[in-house]
């Protein structure tokens, strides 16, 4: 089911007998499999509102990313949060749509400067599990009041509503951008490098770790980013070597993407936790034979790891020793039986599932959409 108007897909909901899977464009199929009905919002599509002005874009929620990017960077402008397009790690196809980027608060290494993807959503539109059309927010940065049901949506993974339409803040391009990079320092030596950066005073936009490289990005004006990138070296990152342009973009890309595991067998796991612990986790994993990337300046690991010798992609030793840290893991890759056997999403404390079920109860109270997908 692919409904091309708002009132036909608050139809669709209202009239629906069975479970639905909600999907935007059909490119992260990530959580545990959903038996329903496809319903697609695809057919959503098209920008309404783009003040270039203000700042502010409305559009669809089916409205492909790419379309939107291309809108924006005629005008200058852009997605700050620079969303990861998950196709190449996850080896789908489909179109990643600006509702399933706002549906996963999916945000990238820019994130360490600028905030999430639900810190740019100012508004939006849904249907919820009883077919009611409900909007939140507005289309201007100064009109956003009563519950920010906006954040709710935000990261609910289509279980609470189905979006139709969202209202964003968009940014400029910076004039340029550089990185500087080094080649062999131990994982705990980056991490290092990494908050003495963050620390600094020279407002890095990208700090993470891939095969190796330990990499710190800077943006903005020309002369600016000359002057910041000669003083990281000068005084925070001595030794490190600087890198421009389409260079430097292309390093971000391949960190956003984890286009590093793309291609390749194993399960991959995403795990939020304190910058400095990710050494250590990864170190107390060392019998899995895991390779790592560090995003966020250390706060983001991406795990790749064998699981052809664990039903549930080792999900039981992970998130063991991820608890012990005072992280969370997310199974983002795995084979089919470990999705059936392991929630892909971490199992929450008493008191914020009890939340979540309340929440539930009250925006899907027939459990229509995506029913198991995040777990229990």
């Amino acid at each position: 089911m692919t409904p091309t108007r708002e009132a036909e897909l608050a139809d669709l909901i209202s009239a629906a007998a069975e479970p639905l899977h909600i999907q935007g464009g059909g490119t992260r199929d990530i959580g545990s499999p959903v038996e329903g009905l496809t319903l697609s919002t695809a057919g959503l599509s098209g920008v309404s509102l783009y003040e270039p002005g203000a700042l502010t874009l409305v559009a669809g929620a089916g409205t492909p990313v790419a379309e939107i990017n291309e809108m924006l960077a005629n005008e200058g402008q852009r997605l700050a949060f620079e969303p990861m397009d998950h196709r190449a790690l996850l080896g789908s196809s489909g179109t990643p749509t600006i509702g399933g980027i706002m549906a996963t608060n999916t945000s990238g290494p820019r994130r360490i400067q600028v905030g999430a993807a639900r810190d740019f959503c100012l508004g939006v539109r849904f249907v919820d599990g009883q077919g009611q059309i409900l909007k939140n927010g507005g289309r201007v940065m100064k009109n956003v009041t009563g519950y920010d049901l906006v954040k709710l949506m935000c990261g609910s993974w289509g279980t609470l509503g189905v979006m139709s339409e969202v209202s964003l803040k968009v940014l400029s391009i910076p004039e340029t951008e550089a990185t500087l990079i080094c080649q062999g320092q131990s994982a705990g030596q980056a991490v290092a490098s990494l908050s003495a950066a963050l620390g600094s005073p020279f407002d890095v936009t990208g700090a993470g770790v891939v095969n190796g490289e330990t990499r710190v990005r800077i943006e903005g004006l020309e002369g600016s980013v000359a002057y910041r990138a000669g003083a990281l070296q000068d005084s925070v990152l001595p030794g490190f070597e600087v890198v421009t342009g389409a260079v430097s973009a292309a390093k971000w890309a391949e960190l956003r993407d984890v286009t590093p595991f793309a291609g390749r067998e194993g399960a991959v796991w995403r795990i939020s936790l304190k910058p400095s612990d990710g050494p250590e986790l990864v170190a107390a994993l060392a019998p899995l034979a895991p390779e790592a990337l560090y995003d966020w300046g250390g706060g983001l690991v991406w795990l790749m790891l064998p699981d052809t010798a664990s039903e549930d992609a080792h999900a039981a030793v992970i998130r063991a020793e991820v608890s012990k840290l005072g992280g969370h893991a997310t199974l983002i890759r795995g084979a089919d039986q470990a999705r059936k056997m392991a929630p892909a999403f971490p199992p929450e404390p008493k008191p914020i599932a009890a939340l979540t079920q309340g929440l539930r109860a009250k925006f899907d109270p027939r459990g229509v959409f995506n029913p198991g997908l995040m777990g229990a």
